[in-house]
């Protein structure tokens, strides 16, 4: 069976530099950029757990399952 493949990504309009995703992520998907904002730095590292969506208190992080190839 394949591994799974996800995509992250940060709606850096809404982020307002919180770092919980930055914190909760169990693979350490997320960096931060210089003004503070997360940015997505490791995708292929994602799990999938959607701990940073489900956390998010701005609702700008969104984690989707590509389709297999």
């Amino acid at each position: 069976m394949a591994k799974k493949s996800f995509d992250v990504q940060v709606f850096t309009k809404l982020c307002k530099a919180c770092g919980i995703c930055v914190s909760l992520c169990p693979k350490n998907v997320f960096d931060r950029a210089a003004d503070g904002k997360a940015v997505v730095a490791r995708p292929e590292e994602c799990i999938g757990c959607v701990t940073c969506e489900m956390h998010c208190p701005d609702f700008c992080v969104e984690v989707t399952e590509r389709e297999a190839e």
